[in-house]
This record gives C-alpha cells, sequence and structure tokens, in this order.
C-alpha cells in the first residue's frame, strides 16, 4: 500500500520474519526448514512472508490445504511447497502439475493421487505421513504396511515418487510430557519399515516450531516452523519471543475515533457490563470482533493508547470497543496500539491470548481480511 490506513492496520515486520528464520536454522544447523505459511501465513501474508522467509534461507513451503498452496504457485514462487490437508475429489492433477508435494494418510488418498497422476502424465510427488500419536491426519501403524506397500507399489508403476515421510507433535510444547519420547520411538519404527520397504524419502520430518527450538534430537532432515517464523512463542512455558532469539512481526495499530466526557454512573456497550464510577473520560478504538479483535477479552483485553496500558471497558462489539481513559490527554486520531513486539511497552499477543483464555496463535491469525497489512523492510 502507498498510504497508511487511517481507521486500524496490521504492520508486518519483514526484517523480523527473516531474523526469525536465521535464529531458527540456527537452532537445527543440520536440518533443512520449512516455512509454514498456511492461514494466510497465521495473518501475516502468505506471498510477502513467503519470499521472506526464502530470502533467510528457507528451502520448503508449508500451506495447509492445495488451493493455499496454488496461490503461492500463481504468484510466482517457485520453491517446493508440501500440502497436507486433503479431502476426497480435491484438486489433485492441479497439485501435481504445479510440482506439489502432497500428504497422504491413507489408502483414499493414494488411489486419487495414483489416478490423477496417471491423468496428468506426470509423477506425483507424495509424503506419507505416520500417526504416531496425535490422532489426527496419518496413518495409524495397524494400516502403515498396506500403506506403505501401496505407494511402493505406485513407485514400481511410475505414478508416483515418494519424497518424505512425516508425523506430527501433540505435546512438543510442554517440555518432558511423556508423549514426545513415544511419538519418536513410534515414528523411527514407522520410518525404518517403510525404508526397509523400499521407500527412500528425500526428507523425514516431525519436528514443529517447539521442537525445533527444545528437542534437537527430531531434527532429522527437515524441520516445520509456523508460528515462530512470526517472532510468537509456542507457548509461555518455553520461554517469551525475546528469550527463545524470536521477535513478533506482526504489530495491529488503531486509531482513536472518538473521545468524549462521561458522568459517574455511564453504562458502556452493550449489556452495560461497565459502568463508569466517576465522571471519566473514554476513547473509541474502532476494531471490533469482525476485525479478529476476541469477543472473549471483553473487558480485560489490552491497548497503549495515551501513553499507558489501558482495558477494554465493556464487551467487544463486532467494529469497536471502548477504553476508559480516565483524565489522559487523548484526542481523536491518536495512535492505539493493541499488540506488538513490546518494544513501546504495548501489550503483546501473548497478552490478548492470556486476556481471552486462548494461544497466541489464535490471536494473530484471527486478524481478518478487513484489517489492511502493510509491510515493513520488504
Amino acid at each position: 500500500m502507498n498510504e497508511t490506513p487511517t481507521r486500524a492496520y496490521a504492520e508486518i515486520d519483514l526484517a523480523a520474519v527473516r531474523d526469525n528464520v536465521r535464529a531458527l536454522r540456527e537452532r537445527a544447523p543440520r536440518a533443512e526448514l520449512m516455512a509454514v505459511v498456511k492461514s494466510d501465513a497465521y495473518g501475516h501474508g502468505a506471498v510477502p512472508c513467503a519470499r521472506a522467509a526464502l530470502d533467510a534461507g528457507a528451502t520448503w513451503l508449508g500451506t495447509a490445504t492445495p488451493e493455499e498452496a496454488l496461490a503461492l504457485r500463481a504468484a510466482g514462487i517457485g520453491a517446493r511447497i508440501m500440502c497436507w490437508l486433503w479431502t476426497p475429489g480435491g484438486p489433485w492433477r492441479e497439485a501435481i502439475e504445479a510440482d506439489l508435494d502432497v500428504s497422504v494418510s491413507g489408502m483414499w488418498a493414494l488411489d486419487e493421487v495414483r489416478a490423477a497422476a496417471r491423468g496428468a502424465g506426470r509423477v506425483a510427488r507424495v509424503q506419507l505421513k505416520a500417526d504416531t500419536g496425535l490422532g489426527r491426519a496419518g496413518c495409524q501403524p495397524a494400516d502403515w504396511a498396506e500403506l506403505v506397500g501401496a505407494a511402493v507399489a505406485a513407485q514400481a508403476e511410475g505414478t508416483v515418487r515418494v519424497t518424505g515421510v512425516w508425523s506430527h507433535f501433540a505435546c512438543a510444547d510442554e517440555p518432558g510430557h511423556p508423549s514426545i519420547a513415544l511419538q519418536l520411538a513410534a515414528f523411527r519404527e514407522m520410518l525404518a519399515y517403510a525404508e526397509k520397504e523400499g521407500v527412500e524419502p528425500e526428507v523425514r520430518h516431525i519436528a514443529n516450531s517447539p521442537a525445533t527450538l527444545t528437542l534437537p534430537e527430531s531434527h532429522f532432515d527437515l524441520v516445520r516452523c509456523g508460528i515462530a517464523v512470526y517472532g510468537v512463542s509456542p507457548a509461555p512455558e518455553l520461554g517469551t519471543p525475546g528469550q527463545l532469539g524470536l521477535r513478533p512481526a506482526m504489530t495491529l495499530r488503531a486509531s482513536v475515533a472518538l473521545v468524549k466526557t462521561v458522568p459517574a454512573g455511564h453504562g458502556v456497550s452493550y449489556g452495560h457490563h461497565y459502568v463508569t464510577e466517576r465522571e471519566t473520560r473514554l476513547a473509541l478504538i474502532p476494531v471490533g470482533y469482525a476485525d479478529g479483535v476476541p469477543r472473549h477479552a471483553s473487558g480485560s483485553g489490552p491497548v497503549l493508547v495515551g501513553g499507558a496500558v489501558r482495558r477494554v471497558a465493556g464487551r467487544v462489539a463486532m467494529d469497536q470497543f471502548v477504553v476508559d481513559i480516565d483524565g489522559a490527554d487523548v484526542r481523536a486520531g491518536d495512535p492505539a496500539i493493541l499488540f506488538g513486539p513490546g518494544d513501546l511497552g504495548e501489550p503483546t499477543a501473548e497478552d490478548w491470548a492470556q486476556a481471552a483464555d486462548t494461544i497466541a496463535y489464535e490471536i494473530v491469525t484471527r486478524i481478518g481480511g478487513r484489517v489492511p497489512r502493510v509491510y515493513r523492510n520488504g
């Protein structure tokens, strides 16, 4: 954008994205790094962040849906891209023709990708996902032999090439959780079986952001970094972004829309869950849950305005919320910062996560399309 929006905008520091990728590569020096840019790069903007991550040394990109991956290709990004969230009838042929690596968790998916490869006259790049204990996507150990055998047969017929074997942790953000060791053992066992049967994967991977930061034994050939790429800590238990060598890339800014004086006993916002105790001044912040500000943070969400951090007064509405600024010298047009790196004393995404009883992943990802993104240091 050529002009800074006046109502609200999310400022994205691409230098922070690059620095975070470099810091994560230092944590896993013997592995390649996949920058996960699903959900529009966790709300930060998939194409600019993908390019920044690749500039900093990421060699793979990851998306959930094939549509996200195809959009990266349409933007001219030629790096290796893996996508893993498929449903029957998905755009397999388009993915194959776009040279995407597609994840397969079961026989139905392998059957569909083989058929699409025949139709395209191309070899499909497939990564087999093992369910080592998360219980979401992935092939159960009891079904692994069937899937591996069929994949090896598909390789022999020339319709697929198995480029990877992978899995995903359930509790890597909880250091010492017993499931971590169990999943690692299961992954090694399922990987060894696949290799014994003739699979020769380019990449073997299970490490997500928290495992990249804390579990070097899980790094294998590739680490998949999502939230950490954007400078958000995967969990408070692991440390703040600064303690982990990361820097938050998103700052959510707004302009004060109105300031007025109200008497004591005045209700504020829907339901009057906040009532003024004395004559005071209220400032209207023109963002709400339609923009991704969590309604669950009503009465508790922190905002830097007028030189101090203040709390949402009453309910967050669809397009706006109110803060009680007491006697502060605040005027319409003055800046309000909902969250950022914290350099100016502003709240962080983690502060909003605590206020809304959720995780920081959700805070940044939910900032909607009505909020323009303004990119710095591109």
